[in-house]
């Protein structure tokens, strides 16, 4: 861990956005989840978490989610459970509030994977121990991290890079690359078509951010402008959970923005393609970019659970 992080902590801290986390707490949670990287491919067990219990709330589906808290829960000597919206009470209509207050009583942290951001803060606002965000439809924080691991993994910096994120702008992988982007010196361009921008507010911000850290980070709906000089070509599916009824309209709306061979001949001769998975072949991204010597996608998997290990660490782990 460099010495500049020695004193940055969030112990107790909720990770609700990637906005909300200054650079040198973003460096912390790198640098934890590269350390607990190394220490697991070397087979040395850290039972950081022993004792501790991670309650889990689904009101999405998940694979990578799912997998990489429980797995590494375990991993760090804790438990973690799983708990379907279906089948708790808040299904029968208990508050969120009430639901906080409950789960602080049993558990030592909160995941939740929800809809509106609103329900993440206001389950936040009355647990009395850390809550996690592990997506809504504005915010994906705890996949950036992972993203912002293996970037820094491929090219040894963050600071300098450019980066585009080609898609759906008004999308929560977009508006937390573009806080995470400008958190951590790196340029990034979202290009959408019209009427798919990135949120208004969240893009000043980061704008702004950007500014005062040495960095850009924008918008544009020419992907070819995005793409012009990349170090990392990003995308995601151009149709999240709960938008599957749009996807006539999406798929005509996005049909000049696939991540394909001949778009990316703009990109540096030794860019990177990064997809948060799932991936639909054909649409957002042809298969031989995906698939081809570029992708590191499933690096990008994996960090997932080093990361999570990483936030879980960070604000769970006792004095």
């Amino acid at each position: 861990m460099s010495q500049s992080n020695a004193a940055v902590n969030l112990k107790g801290r909720d990770f609700l956005t990637i906005a909300e986390c200054s650079e040198e707490e973003i460096q912390l949670l790198l640098d934890t989840a590269a350390d607990l990287k190394k220490k697991q491919k070397a087979g040395i067990v850290h039972h950081d978490l022993a004792g501790q219990t991670l309650a889990m709330i689904f009101e999405k589906s998940s694979t990578r989610t799912r997998v990489a808290f429980e797995v590494g829960m375990y991993q760090l000597g804790g438990s973690a459970l799983y708990l379907s919206s279906r089948d708790m009470q808040l299904g029968r209509g208990e508050t969120i509030a009430d639901t906080a207050q409950v789960l602080s009583r049993f558990v030592d942290g909160i995941m939740i994977r929800t809809f509106g951001h609103d329900k993440v803060e206001e389950l936040a606002a009355n647990a009395t121990v850390p809550v996690i965000n592990g997506l809504t439809d504005a915010h994906h924080p705890t996949q950036v991290i992972a993203d912002l691991l293996t970037i820094q993994e491929h090219k040894g910096n963050l600071r300098g890079l450019k980066a585009c994120f080609i898609g759906d702008g008004y999308n929560n992988m977009a508006h937390s690359l573009l806080e995470g982007a400008a958190a951590t010196g790196m340029d990034l361009i979202v290009s959408s078509p019209n009427g798919y921008e990135p949120d208004g507010e969240i893009l000043e911000a980061a704008v702004k951010r950007a500014a005062r850290n040495g960095c850009t980070v924008g918008f544009t709906s020419s992907p070819e402008e995005a793409v012009e000089g990349c170090d990392i070509v990003i995308t995601d599916t151009w149709m999240s959970m709960g938008e599957e009824g749009e996807a006539e309209k999406r798929l005509a709306a996005f049909k000049d923005y696939q991540v394909n061979e001949q778009l990316v001949k703009l990109a540096k001769p030794d860019y990177l393609f990064m997809h948060c998975l799932p991936a639909h072949r054909g649409e957002e991204v042809a298969s031989e970019i995906i698939d081809g010597s570029h992708s590191i996608v499933f690096d990008e998997a994996e960090n997932r659970l080093h990361a999570h290990k990483a936030i879980l660490k960070c604000l769970l782990e006792k004095d």
